[in-house]
């Protein structure tokens, strides 16, 4: 399901849509980057990112900038308001997400607690 984007759950940053841009044009037609929450991590619950090119009917599509995210319903529930963001900084490169909901998260930012 596409969603317009003024009432997505989740958005994507301009930086974070081009480097998705960038790795999905060197992967298949077809595929996008599933962002999900899954609970383990130091801190309760975990972001995974991964490649697919399989949308579920109740995945919710992201597009920006000729970036394409997918979010499952569930997770969605999870990251409500968040940004994901790519950073580029002297500690290194990485997809962040800026989750209003999360209490506390790990050094590293892939944990967070609710």
């Amino acid at each position: 399901m596409t969603t317009d984007t003024d009432t997505l759950p989740v958005s994507i940053s301009p930086s974070a849509a081009k480097r998705v841009a960038d790795i999905l044009g060197g992967e298949a037609p077809g595929t996008m980057l599933r962002v999900a929450v899954n609970g383990g991590g130091c801190q309760g619950f975990s972001y995974d990112y991964s490649f697919t090119a399989d949308q579920a009917g109740d995945d919710i599509l992201i597009e920006r900038d000729g970036a394409k995210v997918l979010v499952d319903e569930m997770s969605a529930e999870y990251l409500k308001g968040s940004v994901i963001d790519w950073v580029d900084d002297l500690i290194g490169a990485s997809f962040q997400i800026r989750n209003p909901n999360a209490k506390s998260s790990c050094g590293c930012g892939t944990s967070f607690s609710l």
